[in-house]
């Protein structure tokens, strides 16, 4: 709920992608422990597209994104997933969680800004103006819902903390609203209302997803069309690389739980199929959550039906307990996020790397996270994955080397020859690698009549690879060798 909230959107529309893409990517994933569903690691993607194309254009989204995940997982792309470099990974995740943790201000304290940015550090100065608005039964809430969060890691009673927190701060919230001398708190019933037929009710609906065609958006034109999903296709990417990325990671988490090995190829296309169908449901982009799949591991569950069996426990709590779910204060709901922040930003391996790492490490570290937080979230996957194709080619050129053999160590029948050396070129051969490993053998003696190359311990060469090979046949040929 507090997701699709976050999002922009009412709270029924994170509890309809739970429920039907959490059986969905349960059936199809890879990772038979995976609990999918909405995660925090979206909100910031996703809160942009809500605000400039509505709920349409974010349902339209996470389809091309669930589109692209499954041609991920066609492609072989799931190992190459889980190369990317820890510095860009924590560098997203923690930009997100500093990003969502800060924009939960508003409902935390109870703010009532006058401008609704779309951009991250407009929004924030405009809660920042909005100080004056602060109503302190709102943060009273809000901060003894966070409190309790915290604090109740150190009870050894075997209850979700999150939970405790939540029915605790709806109490208060109810004592709020209904005490005639005490100001009202706002809750989920204050702030959403939906509709059957004609009639108006607040809160959430008690009923279950229906399917319906998702893209309620008018448009006079092919053109408009275009230009649409030219417009969606940068956030559907950034979407399923983010997702993919959170899947994978899951999914290694719980294979050290479990002992067993999921599929990685499998569990992308497992993802896509649940992104192309909670749209039609009206639910929003889903992942597997590491929360949710260890709870469900250390809960014993093995197979995908714990899964399934959570997703209609879910679903049968939205038929029966919808009215009750209404009364929960939106303080306590940004409180909840909060936390959830606070744990996916993971601030004791940030602090971990900036001590020890190296300096290129911490540089990518600093520009993932800078261009999440000040920028967007689809310029900094784009700019991760190039940091981290850069850094995968530097350290495989830094692998291959050339390496000039001695009389003893070549091979025997030029180890009598004069005017000739053998050179042994060691690592993969490709367009990262090759001028570099090349160059040295470019400066051989002058008395040199002959150059030979081993290149046996090459595993694999390129078309770069072979054309500066032939440069370098060119060069010495030149020379007379």
């Amino acid at each position: 709920m507090g997701l699709a909230i976050a999002v922009g959107l009412p709270p029924q529309h994170g509890l309809y992608t739970a429920i039907v893409g959490g059986i969905v990517i349960a059936l199809f994933g890879g990772s038979p422990v995976n609990i999918s569903g909405p995660t925090a690691a979206f909100v910031v993607i996703l809160s942009p597209i809500v605000s400039q194309h509505g709920l349409g254009g974010l349902l339209l989204s996470g389809f091309l994104a669930g589109i692209i995940l499954v041609g991920m997982g066609l492609l072989k792309l799931g190992r190459f997933i889980q190369t990317i470099p820890y510095p860009v990974v924590i560098g997203f995740t923690a930009g997100i969680g500093t990003v969502i943790a800060t924009l939960q201000l508003k409902d935390l304290i109870g703010l009532v800004p006058t401008d609704s940015a779309n951009e991250y550090l407009p929004r924030l100065y405009s809660y920042l103006t909005a100080l004056p608005t602060f109503r302190w039964q709102e943060a009273f809430v809000g901060f003894t819902t966070l409190i309790i969060i915290f604090w109740w890691k150190k009870v050894p009673v075997r209850l979700p903390g999150y939970l405790v927190a939540m029915l605790l701060g709806t109490a208060l919230a109810t004592i709020f609203n209904h005490a005639d001398i005490l100001p009202d708190v706002d809750t989920i019933a204050t702030r959403f209302s939906y509709k059957v037929g004609e009639l108006s009710f607040t809160g959430i609906p008690p009923l279950a997803p229906s399917f319906a065609m998702p893209w309620a958006i008018e448009m006079d034109s092919l053109g408009e069309v275009y230009t649409l999903f030219t417009s969606l296709f940068g956030a559907a990417l950034a979407i399923a690389i983010l997702g993919a990325l959170e899947s994978l990671l899951c999914a290694v988490v719980a294979d050290g739980m479990t002992g067993r090995q999921h599929d990685p190829d499998s569990e992308l296309i497992g993802q896509g199929i649940g992104n192309i169908t909670v749209p039609f449901f009206g639910g929003i982009p889903a992942t597997a959550a590491i929360a949710r799949t260890a709870l469900n591991v250390r809960s014993g569950g093995s197979t995908p039906l714990a899964a399934v069996v959570h997703s209609l426990f879910l679903l049968l709590t939205v038929l029966t307990l919808a009215p009750l779910l209404s009364l929960v204060p939106m303080s306590a709901m940004a409180a909840i996020l909060i936390a959830v922040a606070w744990n996916m930003s993971e601030a004791h391996h940030v602090v971990h790397l900036i001590r020890t790492g190296p300096r290129s490490d911490v540089a990518v570290f600093a520009v993932c996270y800078g261009l999440t937080v000040v920028v967007d979230m689809q310029v900094a996957v784009a700019a991760g994955m190039l940091l981290a194709a850069a850094m995968f080619m530097r350290r495989m050129s830094e692998l291959t080397s050339s390496t000039l053999l001695k009389e003893h160590e070549a091979h025997p029948h030029l180890a009598t020859k004069k005017g000739v050396v053998a050179f042994d070129v060691d690592g993969p051969l490709f367009f990262g690698a090759a001028h570099k490993a090349l160059k040295i053998i470019s400066t051989v003696d002058p008395g040199i009549k002959k150059v030979v190359l081993d290149l046996s311990d090459v595993p694999v060469i390129d078309t770069t690879g072979m054309v500066n090979i032939r440069s370098l046949a060119n060069t010495l040929e030149q020379r007379g060798i």
